[in-house]
């Protein structure tokens, strides 16, 4: 049985012992190896004195050390708290504080660099250094190495838990206001690896390259799909698109999933003949894969399946599109992933007709336990679900995500956009993808981003922020042309802005809040 996160492993080390489970700059552990150091890990945890449900911050890139914190912290009934490694510190002292981190595992140096916001997080009071350099002065906190941890033999053992514990608190960026950590269950963990893991039919011959960060919902499934079928996984901090490339060559890489932004640099890179020879499938998550960059990557990958999904951390995973279906509906997001129901509904909860716009709503195993100590927020977003019997008494909780989408008449979904990103000028709602979409079909960009600018005479103007293709110069009266070719008048941007890069969010996406913060007078300012 699988019930709680850590049994995958555990499951896994007991059927194949002696295949590999993670990977990491040459280092392989085996499922056997993996689950005695799990276990290790867990009993370390107790033995400094951490209770059942107490956060355990990680603060780390991809290593062995981050996974077997995580689910270290799982065995050992507490909660694991993955921080995203290119965060600050003050970003971080924010959820090390905001969540009362008990313990945080990460490395002397970023220890060194986190010391005043220890110093400033009174439920900190210890920190395990994977590299054993800590110092403790001046931050309060008790220091030691990771190996003296994993060395401890007390009477101290893990708490007992069920599967509607929690398990994890992921952080989920935000252009404006500080983040919501969103409380996610052993069953929403559970349930997610099975449910994902079936439908891109996941084996233990697979090698799933992991390039996401382990604090974001989509690269922790990368672990727990692998585990839960006994596939090895290979953890890679890249720093270049030349770098994964040369990572699924060196690795006979089978599988991965990436954001838009990666996919892209991916699709304009040449792939030697070894780098995709092995790859069965690919997959797209944390928003729409421009038409343009699949067909290039279907031509690079002619023997990978082109899995693409939508998900929210809310709900982890939600969607995905089969892909025998992607050449009839390349920009359908799909439909409801295993285990899962997603409805279309109006605002007053009662279902959408064929076509007809709504907001998704998630009902099921997957949906998280709220937003951590957010009454207000969580009351937002995790409400009841639409359609219930009025015989049942206690309520059971949706996720409402503030997507808006539409249902085909043969039940397949289409993203049209954000509740609040999309734009409304002369009296047309526009979605910013849709505009995208276009704009990248042209090839004379290398990324886009579409705004809603406010306007004196519009109520809202386009405004997209646009970087160079690669290789080459902006011309923005070629590109001007092609939109007015393609769209009709009232899409056409009102003005192209260049950058040399686009803002990206923690995560990898493109952040339209913060590029709409930047632009927000720019009418105003010049008179329109």
């Amino acid at each position: 049985m699988s019930e709680l996160l850590h049994h995958l492993v555990e499951k896994s080390a007991r059927h194949h012992p002696a295949l590999p489970a993670i990977a990491y700059k040459g280092q392989v552990l085996s499922y056997q190896s993996l689950w005695h150091q799990i276990e290790e890990a867990a009993r370390g945890f107790a033995e400094l004195g951490l209770k059942r449900r107490e956060r355990i911050g990680i603060y780390l890139e991809k290593r062995l050390e981050t996974a077997l914190a995580i689910f270290g912290a799982a065995a050992a009934g507490c909660v694991a708290v993955p921080i995203n490694p290119i965060l600050k510190p003050r970003q971080v002292g924010y959820i090390l504080r905001d969540c009362n981190v008990r313990l945080l595992v990460t490395s002397a140096q970023r220890a060194a660099d986190l010391a005043e916001e220890i110093a400033n997080s009174p439920d900190l009071r210890l920190v395990v250094a994977v590299d054993g350099g800590a110092t403790t002065e001046a931050t309060g906190a008790t220091f030691l190495g990771w190996s003296e941890m994993m060395a401890a033999r007390g009477a101290a053992g893990p708490s007992r838990v069920i599967d509607t514990d929690m398990v994890a608190i992921l952080y989920t960026s935000g252009s404006t206001g500080n983040p919501k950590g969103v409380v996610l269950s052993h069953r929403n963990m559970v349930a997610g690896a099975k449910s994902v893991s079936q439908y891109l039919e996941n084996t233990p011959e697979d090698r799933i390259l992991s390039v996401l960060p382990l604090s974001f919902d989509a690269g922790l499934s990368q672990l727990t799909t692998a585990f839960a079928v006994g596939a090895k996984v290979v953890l890679l901090n890249y720093l270049l698109a030349r770098d994964v490339v040369r990572a699924c060559a060196e690795e006979r890489i089978t599988g991965m999933t990436g954001v838009p932004p990666l996919w892209i640099q991916l699709a304009e890179f040449e792939w030697p003949a070894e780098a995709g020879r092995h790859m069965r499938y690919f997959a797209n998550t944390g928003g729409h894969m421009p038409r343009a960059t699949l067909d290039r990557l279907r031509k690079t990958l002619p023997a990978a399946k082109p899995f693409l999904m939508y998900g929210l951390t809310e709900a982890f995973r939600s969607t995905y599109l089969d892909p025998s279906e992607v050449d009839r509906r390349p920009d359908s997001i799909g439909k409801a992933i295993p285990n899962a129901e997603i409805l279309v509904v109006r605002p007053d909860g009662q279902a959408c007709d064929v076509d007809e716009p709504g907001e998704l709503v998630h009902r099921g195993a997957l949906v998280a336990m709220g937003y951590w100590n957010d009454p207000e927020r969580t009351a937002e977003r995790y409400r009841p679900a639409p359609g219930q019997p009025p015989e049942i008494c206690l309520r059971e909780m949706a996720v409402w995500s503030g997507d808006i989408v539409r249902r085909d008449a043969e039940g397949f979904l289409y993203f049209v956009g954000r509740r609040d990103e999309m734009i409304k000028t002369s009296g047309y709602r526009v979605s910013p993808t849709e505009v995208e979409e276009v704009i990248y079909s042209t090839k004379l960009v290398g990324a886009v981003a579409a705004l809603g600018i406010p306007h004196p005479k519009l109520g809202q103007a386009i405004v997209v922020a646009v970087t160079a293709p690669a290789g080459g110069r902006l011309d923005e009266a070629a590109l001007l042309s092609e939109c007015r070719r393609a769209m009709p008048q009232y899409m056409v941007p009102l003005r192209v802005v260049e950058r040399t890069e686009l803002p990206r969010n923690p995560n990898g996406k493109i952040d339209r809040k913060m590029l709409a913060g930047e632009y927000a007078e720019l009418f105003q300012e010049e008179g329109a």
